[in-house]
């Protein structure tokens, strides 16, 4: 699905120039969403598309070790597994919705562009596993985020009148995502260090 998404982006921004401007006016509203909506604690409750899936599609209250799908009373339904594999998919394509466009400022090479992507897929799902358990302590790294998309965001719009150079980019980016972690770590390490003394 992601795949399909970025051809059709490639497509587009080849065949028709002023989506980069479309493309830069969602990454700054999706920039200013992040920087000024409050960002509320996570609740255990199911989320709007587990509760579509349900309303939809026949799924079983109980999980039948690894399969996706089983027969019960002759009636073919999905396990809580498959849900869970739908949601995972489908929170991947909403990341994409804001990764793809971001590529776009730093190059438009179809190659480049596709691979990334693909290098994204498979480091970040990895990447999340590691930092997990230090993310309670990365509490500016969503305002580093917004600065960054916005950043990206005000690149795109002004590239035919003022390019950056990719290094210059790359270097403010990473500047911003290095500040807002040293930040971020040095703002928490009494917590840290109060929890490891409990």
């Amino acid at each position: 699905m992601r795949g399909t998404m970025i051809l059709c982006g490639i497509a587009l921004v080849q065949r028709f120039h002023f989506v980069l401007y479309l493309f830069g006016v969602f990454l700054l509203i999706t920039a200013a969403r992040m920087l000024f909506q409050k960002h509320p604690a996570p609740e255990r409750t199911e989320t709007w598309v587990m509760r579509t899936c349900r309303r939809f599609l026949p799924i079983t209250d109980e999980f039948h070790n690894q399969h996706f799908k089983v027969r019960v009373n002759d009636r073919w339904m999905f396990t809580p597994l498959a849900l869970t594999m739908i949601v995972i998919e489908i929170t991947d394509l909403a990341f994409a919705v804001d990764s793809i466009p971001a590529i776009f400022a730093i190059t438009r090479d179809p190659f480049i562009v596709y691979t990334s992507n693909i290098c994204a897929i498979l480091g970040l799902r990895s990447l999340y596993f590691l930092l997990a358990g230090l993310m309670n302590r990365f509490i500016y790294l969503r305002t580093g985020l917004a600065l960054v998309l916005g950043f990206v965001g005000i690149k795109m719009i002004i590239a035919d009148y003022l390019p950056l150079p990719r290094a210059l980019s790359l270097g403010v980016i990473a500047l911003i995502l290095g500040v807002t972690i040293a930040v971020s770590m040095l703002k928490t390490q009494n917590r840290a260090g109060a929890e490891g003394q409990k």
